[in-house]
């Protein structure tokens, strides 16, 4: 059902409506899949908008009806700001808010995230998946490479899954 979202390129102005989005959706999407107490630590963290992504022209706005209700983009380096690989590409930061998952939010966002790496001369797709989008990358087309753990703002790890598609 993506008859009603718009995607669009994100803008500064859009941070604010970014922090709350990733906020709700880290909140209560990653409840089922991570104890409290990682929850309580990570999402202050990966719950806020990272200004050099969303100012990159990268990093997309799913919209309905003028509301923002999911993001996410990709970057040629990884997250971290490690080199990078000629020709991968890095999924970054997708989220949909709770009250609009399964509604093709999240599949217009990376449809449209694949379609432009592709264009941009990308040949793989890498990205750090949390435990409860696993199942949403994996339909995708993303396959597994193994649990990995990453470090959150320098004051924790936080369990993921590494997971790669080809274009």
């Amino acid at each position: 059902m993506t008859q009603n979202i718009t995607i669009r390129t994100a803008t500064s102005d859009d941070i604010g409506a970014l922090d709350r989005v990733f906020q709700r959706s880290y909140t209560q999407l990653l409840a089922p899949d991570y104890p409290p107490s990682v929850l309580v630590t990570a999402v202050p963290v990966i719950g806020r908008a990272q200004p050099a992504l969303v100012q990159s022209g990268l990093f997309y706005v799913a919209e309905i009806d003028g509301t923002l209700v999911g993001a996410g983009g990709w970057s040629l380096g990884p997250p971290g700001g490690r080199p990078g690989k000629r020709g991968e590409g890095h999924i970054r930061h997708v989220a949909t808010d709770p009250a609009h998952v399964r509604k093709g939010v999240g599949r217009a966002l990376l449809d449209h995230i694949l379609l432009v790496a592709r264009a941009s001369g990308m040949a793989q797709m890498s990205c750090l998946s949390t435990r409860s989008a696993r199942a949403f990358y994996a339909d995708m087309g993303f396959h597994e490479q193994g649990d990995v753990i990453v470090p959150i703002g320098g004051v924790m790890e936080f369990p993921a899954i590494q997971m790669w598609r080809m274009l």
